[in-house]
């Protein structure tokens, strides 16, 4: 099958970049492919949380009123939970742990899945090279502004370009990705993709 090809100037070519049917050509699985995604955004969370048990909450430890004669029910501390400044039932853990675990035959194949889908939407376009002259923002902007990527892009390349990394990072709807680091998530999330023909062949080699 093939992708669109396009030119430094924006232009589709008239023969596009011919690609593994295995890797772009998948059917789509919207289960697997929302697997995927959250096992992904999961694995990402930090847990930084620390809330107080009845045990650490600073209390006094007096029994707040009699057992008996009050017409309330019966309390030994006001650090239990359903008490006003008492300690949480469950607390949230630094220790907390949200993994998800996917099997790497399944990430692949979610990813192989994410990338058709791409192919049959048209959001993913392939340019021979995608480079700038010097780190400069406005001179980044420029030139995907004549691609025609002004509403945000993700572009996947081959390698490392210090020059890219410097001239995209400030920009919000502009995510500069190596190929090998490419993630279910960023390639869901913006509406167009742009990879050299370099990121094509190590997507190829990852997932077919």
């Amino acid at each position: 099958m093939e992708i669109k090809l396009i030119d430094n100037a924006g232009k589709t070519a008239k023969k596009g970049i011919t690609v593994s049917d295995v890797a772009f050509g998948r059917e789509f699985n919207e289960a697997l492919v929302h697997q995927v995604v959250v096992a992904y955004m999961a694995n990402a969370r930090t847990s930084t949380r620390a809330q107080k048990t009845r045990g650490t909450v600073a209390h006094s430890t007096k029994k707040p009123y009699g057992q008996k004669g009050t017409g309330n029910a019966r309390a030994g501390m006001t650090s239990s939970p359903i008490w006003r400044g008492g300690g949480r039932a469950f607390p949230a853990s630094p220790k907390d742990n949200y993994t998800h675990k996917v099997n790497r035959k399944a990430y692949r194949a979610g990813m192989q899945t994410i990338l058709s889908e791409l192919v049959r939407q048209e959001r993913i376009a392939v340019v021979e090279d995608f480079k700038v002259d010097s780190p400069k923002t406005k001179q980044f902007v420029e030139k995907i502004k004549s691609l025609g990527y002004a509403d945000g892009v993700l572009l996947l390349t081959d390698g490392f370009d210090e020059n890219l990394y410097l001239s995209s990072r400030n920009l919000i709807n502009v995510m500069v990705v190596e190929a090998q680091h490419a993630d279910p998530v960023s390639l869901v999330r913006f509406p167009k993709v742009l990879a050299t023909a370099g990121a094509v062949k190590k997507l190829e080699e990852m997932l077919a």
